[in-house]
């Protein structure tokens, strides 16, 4: 059996249609689990039950402060060693994203991989070309982003769902690598021009200021998105590579066109009218 954790996610729901589409039997788990989702919960290692596994696909719990993933994601590695697990599927951070503020956690639990005895497959996923589109802010009639003339090399998410639903379909001849999953680079000006409309670029220091008075955000989150913005300014994560494209035997999605859509959803009415 196959089975995915974080199932009620973005991430995890998508890799469950994907291989549901590809006639692959899967099931699909979660903290808080629905009709015919297992409950798995990490940070419960006690009740962690893997038994009839074959492939887990690990989705990254990263929605919290890096202590807490790593410690969620060895709790469940441990699980799957012990219940005979045959093969990890996880969910990495793209290799550029080295720098980032929430890279600790993915590459602890590589090592964590590589250390054990589990086999296992890595695939580092670009940042979602949706997040790039939710990153930019209308501002009258113009877009602002921190991103200056910096490129993404952004990846749609169903697109890392098709991918890590055909290496959980097959894991063996995956088995000890580490696959780079990236799109197409695109740009900030790039979707205010799809759009019609202008792009101005803010500073850094109004950036993380702007996140210092946003309600609802989380301690870690301000840091993280901070350290994408100057990512991306400064040209450290617009590399691509052939990965993505060599997995799904086809073109990748748009990345441009679904950051624009992502845009266009958030333009305020009157903007719009």
């Amino acid at each position: 059996m196959i089975l995915v954790t974080g199932a009620n996610g973005n991430l995890g729901s998508a890799i469950l249609t994907a291989l549901r589409e590809r006639g692959t039997t899967a099931a699909g788990s979660s903290r808080t689990p629905g009709e015919g989702t297992r409950r798995l919960d990490f940070d419960d290692p006690a009740a962690l039950d893997l038994t009839g596994v074959a492939t887990l696909v690990l989705v990254s719990a990263g929605y919290a402060e890096d202590d807490r993933v790593i410690a969620r994601h060895a709790a469940v590695l441990g699980a799957a060693a012990r219940d005979g697990v045959g093969h990890v599927v996880y969910t990495s951070l793209t290799t550029a994203g080295d720098h980032l503020a929430f890279a600790a956690a993915h590459r602890a639990t590589e090592r964590l991989l590589r250390t054990g005895s589990l086999p296992w497959t890595i695939l580092r996923n670009g940042l979602y070309a949706e997040l790039f589109g939710a990153l930019l802010t209308w501002t009258g009639d113009a877009l602002e982003s921190p991103f200056g003339d910096g490129a993404l090399a952004a990846v749609a998410r169903a697109d890392l769902a098709e991918a890590a639903a055909a290496v959980a379909a097959d894991p063996a001849p995956h088995r000890g690598r580490v696959l780079d999953l990236v799109g197409p680079p695109v740009t900030a000006a790039g979707v205010a021009d799809r759009l019609g409309v202008p792009h101005r670029t803010i500073d850094l220091g109004e950036y993380r200021r702007r996140l210092g008075a946003t309600p609802g955000l989380l301690p870690f989150q301000p840091p993280m998105l901070a350290s994408i913005a100057t990512g991306i300014r400064h040209g450290f994560l617009a590399d691509t590579t052939p990965d993505l494209t060599d997995l799904l035997a086809r073109p990748a999605r748009d990345p441009l066109a679904i950051a624009t859509a992502t845009a266009a959803a958030t333009r305020p009415t009157a903007a719009a009218a």
